[in-house]
């Protein structure tokens, strides 16, 4: 994880100062208005992207010049992945609104990241993609296919087969042998990348998430056994404890027996979801045990110190107004949203709605209220006003908590079988993975380093060749 520094932290503060002295009403309980606010929230969500939403997504009208990419360069930094899990929440935008006006833009915006082998792995960004940045974009596909979202055209791979080829990939990433703990999944999807011996909760999670809503979508059982082999890995693992404590990974290297417990409010959002689509599938009981545990730890999200608003780690609410998360963690709680609200959709048993509807309901109007008048949203929801900082993720997680509340009049989730038209193709992604991960080109400052190693190579053979002719 990448923080902020104080100073870069000030900046940002003062260049996004704005007039906060209004704020977005919102009555949670008033679908009219919810469509309303969502609709100006949505807005300014899309032209942190494109500069005007009625064109068609070229390289001139896309911010960061890559159609499906958002700006790196900006203070927030926003890597490949979060452009998947920004057209995801614009995905439930249209299920929860209506509202169609950014559709193209989503599915030319997913259909330009895909990669040459349809497996969201680009050659731009290949070889810093892992596991779980690929899982956000099929969860987009996947909520595509579910929800009935247009699809491609004909001659573009469908929403379902994308969701296919990355779950094929995980499956192909599955550790079994016992030096890698004896299962899961790696974060990353190459042993020259750092981070290759940590085995993470979203990987994991996430990929036990998308196999149960394959399953579900496809009648295929061959998806559930997976995500129920990689579940019983987490339950031994210390990712998962017995309290339903969410942990974010563990390191292969010291055999997987400690956790990094740094938690993070979308992982136990994956670990909910998860447990839902697994009873709807599997009807079983013990999925709806894990649904109740997960959802009933969740409760560290919404502390008394905060009144019962919703606040992630790295938001410093001892100190108001400051925040240290980074362009990624910003977005953490648009994908918990989403998450919670899945599971009253999946499984409305009165617990589960009493628990999280008025957590859903009290959340957007706290969204809302530090929300300028212009739809700028802040992250700390728990303030009284905006707190002058702005970027993708603060809008998808405003956006997120407030088109929530329209859950009951949302139409149900589709399947093959039920309404749903994607394509499919159980094959994609089974390809071999030699030339999937391309090296990128040198950079300027790739050269410059290869340049000092060459020196100091240099300097120590002619240093040891003195050494050797001198004797001293």
């Amino acid at each position: 994880m990448k923080w902020f520094s104080s100073a870069a932290r000030a900046l940002l503060a003062l260049s996004c100062v704005v007039d906060s002295a209004k704020a977005l009403d919102l009555d949670p309980t008033n679908q009219d208005q919810v469509k309303s606010v969502a609709k100006k929230v949505a807005a300014h969500l899309v032209s942190l992207y494109i500069k005007d939403p009625s064109k068609p997504s070229t390289p001139q009208n896309v911010l960061s010049t890559k159609p499906g990419t958002l700006p790196y360069g900006t203070p927030d930094k926003y890597y490949w992945w979060l452009a998947g899990g920004m057209f995801g929440t614009l995905i439930d935008y249209w299920y929860y609104t209506g509202d169609s006006t950014y559709n193209q833009i989503v599915i030319d915006g997913i259909q330009a990241q895909i990669g040459a082998k349809k497996n969201f792995l680009p050659d731009d960004w290949a070889f810093d993609i892992g596991n779980d940045d690929q899982l956000f974009w099929a969860f987009a596909v996947m909520s595509a296919a579910e929800l009935g979202f247009p699809n491609p055209p004909d001659d573009k791979p469908g929403w379902l087969e994308l969701a296919q080829s990355v779950m094929n990939q995980m499956i192909r990433h599955l550790d079994t042998d016992t030096p890698a703990c004896g299962g899961g999944i790696r974060w990353q999807n190459n042993p020259l990348k750092g981070g290759w011996d940590y085995k993470n909760m979203a990987a994991n999670g996430g990929t036990v998430q998308l196999g149960f809503r394959l399953a579900k979508y496809t009648g295929n059982q061959t998806y559930a056994d997976y995500a129920i082999k990689i579940y019983d890995w987490l339950d031994k693992s210390p990712l998962i404890t017995k309290d339903y404590t969410v942990n974010d990974g563990t390191d292969v290297q010291k055999k997987c027996i400690d956790a990094d417990q740094n938690q993070w409010t979308y992982n136990y959002g994956l670990m909910v979801s998860a447990s839902a689509y697994g009873y709807v599938y599997t009807k079983d009981e013990i999925w709806k045990t894990r649904l109740n545990g997960f959802l009933n730890s969740t409760a560290r999200w919404f502390s008394d110190e905060t009144k019962g608003i919703m606040f992630e780690r790295c938001e410093r609410t001892d100190i108001p107004r400051t925040v240290m998360c980074n362009g990624d963690q910003f977005s953490f709680k648009a994908y918990f949203t989403r998450w919670l609200t899945v599971a009253i959709q999946l499984v409305p048993d009165q617990n589960i709605l009493d628990l999280v509807v008025p957590r859903l309901q009290k959340n957007a109007k706290a969204a809302a209220r530090v929300c300028t008048d212009a739809a700028v949203c802040g992250s700390q929801w728990y303030l009284d006003s905006f707190d002058n900082r702005n970027n993708v993720g603060s809008q998808m997680s405003a956006l997120a908590i407030i088109t929530s509340n329209l859950y009951k009049i949302a139409p149900k989730q589709v399947t093959a079988s039920d309404g749903g038209t994607s394509k499919g193709n159980p094959a994609t992604g089974t390809d071999p993975p030699e030339e999937e991960i391309k090296f990128r080109p040198l950079t300027t400052g790739d050269r410059a380093g290869a340049a000092i190693v060459t020196l100091m190579v240099t300097v120590l053979l002619f240093g040891g060749a003195f050494w050797l002719v001198t004797g001293e």
